[in-house]
């Protein structure tokens, strides 16, 4: 990985997802954001939150958890504080308070529905950026999403939670089936330094849990299906699933 952010991780497989976590369905469509392209599980039930922006999303539950199907993008906090979205990378490099943005600060609409924001630890941090209900998973809760669905290593866990398909996910999308309805999706992330990587080929979600000089552990789901857990800087930006209280 690129030394342009901090990384203690221990492997556990090779890359699919790491913890440290076109629709049969009608697409899930919000009143800012436009309207998701993402390919949902059409044999699961699913059921709807909406967030403190109005936006509305996919929710799945598996084992005793419910997760949102779809990835963050609000830009507010819960008590409706505007989170700032920051492109410059400069700015993005010096923060040390929550901030969003959108992958190459993008303003499609749909493109934004579809991958969702990415948020830097310090929002994360807040405890107020899932609506209210709802939280940032923790580092334990991930596991228990993993266990649930095999547990490390050599389990078919990414492919369980991968969107099918190749037309988010880059080719082959190694053993996506999406049996969990999770419809995990390769948002990318972006660099302490400002520079954005990885969509298409990895989805990287923050957890709750930190430590003093990282956010925590962290989930990326790649062209694989095995799984592994990693940590990194604060200032990195990550797509965020919240999970039900």
């Amino acid at each position: 990985m690129s030394t342009k952010f901090l990384r203690l991780s221990v492997i556990i497989a090779t890359v699919a997802i790491i913890f440290s976590s076109c629709s049969n369905n009608p697409s899930s469509s919000n009143p800012l954001n436009g309207k998701t392209t993402a390919e949902f599980n059409s044999g699961v039930s699913y059921g709807t939150m909406t967030d403190q922006d109005g936006n509305v999303y996919k929710t799945v539950t598996i084992g005793t958890q419910t997760w949102m199907a779809e990835n963050l993008r609000t830009t507010k906090y819960n008590d409706g504080t505007a989170i700032p979205n920051v492109t410059g990378n400069e700015e993005w490099s010096g923060l040390t308070t929550g901030a969003y943005c959108n992958f190459n600060n993008t303003s499609n609409t749909d493109t934004i529905a579809t991958y969702g924001r990415l948020y830097n630890w310090y929002a994360v941090n807040t405890g107020k950026l899932c609506p209210t209900g709802w939280h940032v998973p923790t580092d334990a809760e991930w596991t228990t999403l993993s266990d649930y669905l095999g547990g490390e290593p050599l389990s078919d866990a990414g492919g369980l939670l991968k969107e099918t398909g190749t037309t988010h996910w880059a080719s082959p999308n190694t053993g996506a089936t999406n049996e969990t309805g999770f419809t995990a999706l390769p948002g990318g992330y972006r660099y302490k330094d400002g520079t954005f990587v990885g969509i298409g080929g990895g989805g990287v979600w923050c957890s709750a849990t930190g430590l003093p000089i990282a956010p925590g552990a962290v989930t990326w789901v790649a062209s694989n299906r095995n799984v592994y857990r990693s940590l990194y800087n604060k200032e990195v930006g990550f797509s965020v699933r919240c999970v039900r209280d």
